[in-house]
């Protein structure tokens, strides 16, 4: 089994797909014309805009939901597999694939915003959804829901719950499977409630749990403050190749950096434009501009706080590829969560364990959340006009026994099964959003020309030349109307 998943990841992650992706990301990128730099204050700004309504979900909530599946285990463990493989070069390349990445997540969410549909009461939207009306392949929209399914719902729950509760049994010495039944009972009842209990949830857990860590990561490197100038030097040149210890890993720092930095941020996997089209907006780039901020909350802040509290007090070890280590400077400590136990460990005996137990378990419920919240959009696009209550259900059951496993099995194989389902969407979603990205370009002028003219801007398809948008055609017309007379 480990044998043929490794085989698999070894074609989905070959090199040339590295490249490939940064690629499109730089592609999006002179397209967009640096929107990820030009319109920061503007992503900021609507944030904190808009409310829900019983179909929709606010901007910040959408936020949220989005944020829940970008930072999870990825932000703690993955970025210590990331220095591991790759030494601290590939931290430079994870910042590299967030910021590049800020383009393709605009352009993902943008669509999903674009191609949303209002069904049994509630907006829903997502690759499988600007698929089939963008493109007009049902079947490749039907193929993209399948593997969102088996991704979100089997493969890579078990990535977020094996961490949690190897984290609380290092730190609390609590047996995997007490710590697997709690994870499974509260998440139960949170997915019970629907897509506004996930968001109620997200919003007042993701934001507590982002600063609480960045601010606690602020604190150790204020402690360490005299290696800065050493570590951001030793960053940039192991990531180049300018380094002599780690020159030799350059492509391993590349590969990590990025696989990792997707990992984590999910910038064109497709993830985050399910949670986009749930919001309630009165143009499509409003909530596409937010998911691309979103991507820099994600990387930029909760990863590089991870990567400096490591890289701040040496707690790390890096092979050579040939069955060695460059770094070993705790040859003890499996590559992990483990690592950030130790820095933290290292300035505040005793403490570390603890810490990162919790902040893992906070980081990785709140992913497995947004897994369900995705895979339930694709249920309800592939059942679409029809009763989809049994689905649902054993939909239910299917992610709770995935994510109780999860806790029980083995970091290789844990990691192997959530790389082969993240690597399957990204190449589906990065193949359908080059096809479709005419229509958020588009929207982007439109958006720029009615901001530069003073107004709200308010997204009106059939003028811009964007077909299939029905919602904004059709509904949003009267929605409108009804808000104004309120």
């Amino acid at each position: 089994m480990q044998a043929f998943v490794d085989g698999l990841n070894n074609v989905l992650w070959s090199t040339p797909v590295i490249y490939f992706l940064l690629g499109v990301g730089l592609l999006f990128t002179v397209l967009t014309r640096g929107l990820q730099v030009r319109h920061i204050k503007e992503m900021v700004r609507l944030m904190f805009k808009g409310k829900g309504s019983d179909a929709g979900i606010s901007s910040f909530q959408a936020l949220s939901i989005a944020l829940s599946g970008r930072v999870g285990t990825g932000n703690i463990a993955g970025v210590a597999t990331a220095i591991y493989y790759g030494g601290p070069g590939a931290v430079f390349w994870m910042w590299a694939i967030a910021f590049i990445g800020a383009a393709s997540a605009y352009v993902e969410s943008t669509l999903a915003q674009i191609y949303k549909v209002n069904q049994d009461g509630q907006y829903r939207g997502g690759p499988a959804y600007f698929i089939e009306k963008g493109i007009g392949w049902k079947w490749f929209g039907m193929l993209f829901a399948i593997a969102a399914l088996i991704a979100m719902a089997v493969l890579m729950p078990g990535v977020q719950s094996y961490s949690i509760a190897e984290g609380m049994h290092n730190a609390f010495n609590i047996p995997n499977w007490i710590t697997g039944l709690v994870i499974i009972l509260l998440l139960g009842f949170i997915i019970l409630g629907g897509v506004k209990r996930i968001a109620h949830t997200a919003q007042i857990l993701v934001p507590f749990m982002a600063l609480g860590y960045i601010l606690f990561s602020v604190v150790i490197i204020l402690m360490n403050i005299t290696e800065l100038p050493g570590v951001i030097s030793l960053i940039f040149k192991s990531a180049f190749a300018l380094d002599s210890a780690f020159g030799g890993i350059v492509g391993m720092a590349i590969s990590w950096g990025v696989k990792r930095g997707i990992f984590s941020n999910e910038a064109g996997q497709g993830t985050g434009a399910h949670a986009a089209a749930a919001a309630e907006v009165s143009h499509p780039v409003k909530q596409g501009l937010v998911q691309s901020f979103s991507v820099y909350i994600d990387t930029l802040f909760v990863c590089s706080a991870t990567a400096f509290m490591i890289l701040f007090t040496g707690m790390y070890n890096t092979e050579d590829n040939g069955g060695g280590f460059i770094v070993q400077n705790i040859p003890t400590v499996e590559q992990g969560p483990g690592y950030t136990q130790a820095a933290v460990d290292s300035i505040l005996p005793g403490f570390g364990a603890g810490f990162v137990a919790i902040a893992l378990f906070f980081f990785a419920f709140t992913t497995i959340m947004a897994y369900y919240y995705i895979a339930e959009t694709n249920i309800a696009y592939l059942f679409r006009n029809r009763k989809s209550d049994t689905a649902m259900l054993i939909l239910k059951l299917i992610i709770l026994v995935t994510t109780f496993w999860g806790t029980i099995r083995t970091v290789d194989i844990a990691w192997a099964l959530g790389d082969v389902g993240l690597g399957i969407m990204v190449w589906l979603n990065v193949i359908a959003i080059l096809m479709l990205a005419k229509p958020a370009l588009i929207a982007l002028k439109d958006y720029e020309q009615q901001k530069k003219a003073g107004l709200d801007p308010v997204f009106e398809p059939k003028k811009l030349g964007i077909k299939n948008a029905d919602f904004w055609e059709n509904e949003y017309p009267k929605l409108a109307k009804q808000k104004n007379k309120k």
